[in-house]
C-alpha cells in the first residue's frame, strides 16, 4: 500500500507540475498578443460577388477582370481581406481573390505609421493611386463592371504592380496630399499601355514605371464635401526600344450628405477625365476617355446611380487594330442594401460602340455577401 500511496503522490506531483507549466504558457501568450501586434491575430473578411447577365451580343466586349462576359452566371469573385498592425512601426494587408479557374494575390503590402514629416511608405503589390477609380476594389464600385477607360488605358484588373509608393500630407489648412510611387511596368492585367505582356529587363530606372498624384479635399460645408485630383503615369512601352507612354487624368469629387437627413440621403457625382500618348515605330498614337458617374442615395436601403462614359479609338494601334471609332456606354444601376453585410444590384447598359454594326444591351442582378471584419472604404 506504502508504493501504491507513493506512486499515487508522484502522479499527483506530475500532474499538479504540468498543470502550473500550462498556466504560466498560457499566461505567457496572453501577454505576449497584447503587447507585441504582430502575435495577434489579423481582422480577416470573406466578399463574395457573383452575377446573372444577359447580353444581346455573343461576345460582348466586357474590359474588366471580374466583369460578367456572357450570358449566364459568374462568379465575378470571392475576396479574402487580412489586415492587422505588425508592430508600432507598420501595418500589413493583403487581398487574396479567389475565382473559378485559380486564385490571385490583388495587393499585398506594409505601409507605415510613424514616419517623421507626415510622411508614408507603402512597399508591396498594391493599386496605384491614379485618380479615383483604379484604386477601389471591385466590392467597391457602384457598378457590377469596370468603366471603359480604365480597362483599356491600364488592363483588366487596373493599374497595379510591385513596387514602393511614397505620400505626403502637405501641411495646408486644407487636405492636401501628394502621391508618388515606383512599380513594374509589365502586365497585361495592370500595365497594358506601358510593357504589358513584354518579358523586358530591367536595364535601368527608365525601365520603371512611375505614377504622380495630387490629391485635395475641402469641406465646402457641413453636408458638402469637394475633392479633386490630377494624376499621371509614365513609363516604357513595348513597341520599341526606346519608345514611350504617358497617361495623364483628372477626377472630381462632389458629395452632399446632410447631417440631419433622417434617411441619410445623399447624392454623389464622380467625374474622371483620361489623356493618353504612346509613341510607336513612326508616329505617336493618342487617345482619351471620359467617366461620369452620380449616386443617389434615398434611404439606408436604397440608391441608384447613372453613369455615362466613352472612349476614343486611333488607327493603327498594335494594342487594340480594330478599336478606331468612338465607344460609349450609358448604364443605371438600383442597389438594395438588406444590411450592412449583403447587397442586391439591378443593373442596366446600353453599349454604342460605333467599331460594330450595331448596338449592345445588357441586363445584369448581382450580389454580395460579406463575412468578418473590414475596414472602412475610403470615400
Amino acid at each position: 500500500m506504502s508504493s501504491l500511496g507513493a506512486n499515487v503522490s508522484r502522479a499527483a506531483l506530475c500532474c499538479l507540475v504540468v498543470g502550473a507549466v500550462a498556466m504560466v504558457g498560457a499566461g505567457a501568450a496572453r501577454a505576449q498578443s497584447t503587447s507585441d501586434p504582430a502575435a495577434a491575430n489579423p481582422a480577416m473578411s470573406l466578399i463574395l460577388d457573383t452575377a446573372l447577365a444577359y447580353f444581346s451580343e455573343r461576345e460582348p466586349d466586357q474590359l474588366g477582370g471580374h466583369d460578367p462576359n456572357h450570358t449566364g452566371f459568374t462568379l465575378q469573385q470571392l475576396e479574402m481581406h487580412l489586415e492587422a498592425a505588425v508592430d508600432p512601426f507598420f501595418t500589413a494587408q493583403a487581398n487574396i481573390v479567389f475565382s473559378q479557374f485559380g486564385v490571385e494575390v490583388e495587393e499585398a503590402y506594409a505601409t507605415t505609421t510613424a514616419l517623421p514629416g507626415r510622411l508614408q511608405l507603402r512597399v508591396g503589390q498594391f493599386l496605384t493611386r491614379f485618380g479615383r477609380m483604379n484604386p477601389t476594389h471591385p466590392h467597391a464600385r457602384a457598378f457590377v463592371d469596370q468603366a471603359i477607360a480604365p480597362g483599356k488605358l491600364f488592363g483588366s484588373e487596373g493599374s497595379r504592380g510591385l513596387g514602393t509608393e511614397v505620400s505626403w500630407l502637405l501641411p495646408l489648412p486644407w487636405f492636401v496630399e501628394a502621391v508618388a510611387s515606383v512599380t513594374d511596368a509589365r502586365g497585361e492585367c495592370c500595365a497594358r499601355s506601358f510593357l504589358g505582356s513584354e518579358d523586358v529587363p530591367i536595364r535601368g530606372l527608365e525601365d520603371f514605371l512611375y505614377t504622380v498624384a495630387l490629391k485635395q479635399s475641402v469641406d465646402a460645408s457641413a453636408a458638402t464635401t469637394v475633392m479633386f485630383g490630377g494624376s499621371g503615369q509614365f513609363g516604357p512601352n513595348g513597341t520599341g526600344n526606346g519608345n514611350r507612354s504617358a497617361i495623364v487624368g483628372a477626377d472630381l469629387y462632389l458629395r452632399v450628405r446632410p447631417p440631419d437627413s433622417p434617411n441619410r440621403r445623399a447624392f454623389s457625382l464622380a467625374l474622371e477625365g483620361f489623356g493618353r500618348a504612346r509613341q510607336v515605330p513612326g508616329a505617336s498614337l493618342r487617345d482619351h476617355g471620359f467617366v461620369a458617374q452620380s449616386v443617389v442615395t434615398f434611404s439606408p436601403r436604397w440608391d441608384l446611380g447613372l453613369r455615362w462614359e466613352c472612349m476614343s479609338g486611333v488607327k493603327d494601334d498594335p494594342a487594340d487594330p480594330e478599336w478606331v471609332e468612338n465607344r460609349r456606354r450609358g448604364t443605371v444601376a438600383a442597389t438594395y442594401y438588406p444590411s450592412h453585410f449583403s447587397r442586391v444590384r439591378l443593373q442596366l447598359e446600353s453599349d454604342l460602340d460605333e467599331n460594330k454594326p450595331r448596338p449592345g444591351y445588357a441586363g445584369m442582378l448581382a450580389t454580395e455577401f460579406l463575412i468578418g471584419a473590414h475596414g472602412a472604404h475610403s470615400f
